[in-house]
């Protein structure tokens, strides 16, 4: 198990998180993922609480997993979808101003996206989210990101991702708003169901309900 706990986690990357911040509970029907969510993304805390009050996310699948990379959620069109039905287009038809920021680590909570192509100001989707499941880094992979994307790790965010792991390959390109703070293990269990066309899990993982706390 390469998750940390919360505190350590925080010592680790050196974030100005606050730990006593708003904290969700994603109920799935495999299981619950608590997550605790930034102050420092505003928008996207707002907005994620705003649809957790809606009951926006009931019903949804996580209708996209990629093993060593992350599970993905919170499309409106996924509620009852067909199993041949090609997802991860649908939101609450808005988008919201990127808070590009926090690294990927294992366990990230960040916000997906269209692609720059399409989107050069990076804004985020109004509802789809993806929790980083992610591989252990090496000082040569960060050093080939770093040159790559043009940034500097400092040494505690390194030993994050060499300790705990995470995708610094999407760094700078996505708003993470928070991270997993219990229930890990339920990710890693979605994050390994067997998959179908456009990576979408055989058995349907269905977001039962999200509460705030």
């Amino acid at each position: 198990m390469r998750f940390l706990p919360y505190f350590l986690l925080l010592l680790l990357t050196l974030t100005a998180c606050n730990a006593d911040g708003t904290r969700a509970i994603i109920q799935t029907n495999m299981g619950d993922i608590e997550v605790l969510l930034y102050p420092e993304t505003e928008g996207h805390t707002e907005n994620f609480i705003k649809l957790a009050e809606e009951n926006f996310y009931t019903g949804t699948l996580f209708h996209r997993v990629i093993p060593g990379f992350m599970v993905q959620a919170g499309d409106p069109e996924s509620k009852g979808a067909p199993a041949d039905k090609p997802l991860g287009m649908g939101g609450p038809g808005y988008e919201i101003d990127a808070e590009i920021g926090a690294p990927h680590l294992h366990g990230a909570l960040a916000a997906a996206r269209t692609p720059d192509n399409v989107n050069p100001q990076r804004r985020s989707s109004g509802s789809q989210f993806y929790i980083v499941t992610g591989e252990l880094q090496t000082d040569n992979s960060l050093d080939n990101i770093e040159r790559i994307k043009n940034i500097k790790y400092n040494e505690a965010q390194r030993a994050a991702y060499k300790g705990v792991g995470g995708r610094p390959d999407l760094d700078q390109d996505y708003t993470v708003f928070g991270e997993v703070v219990s229930g890990m293990d339920v990710v890693e269990r979605i994050a390994e169901a067997e998959t179908g066309a456009y990576n979408r899990p055989l058995q349907d993982v269905v977001i039962e309900n999200v509460v705030i706390k």
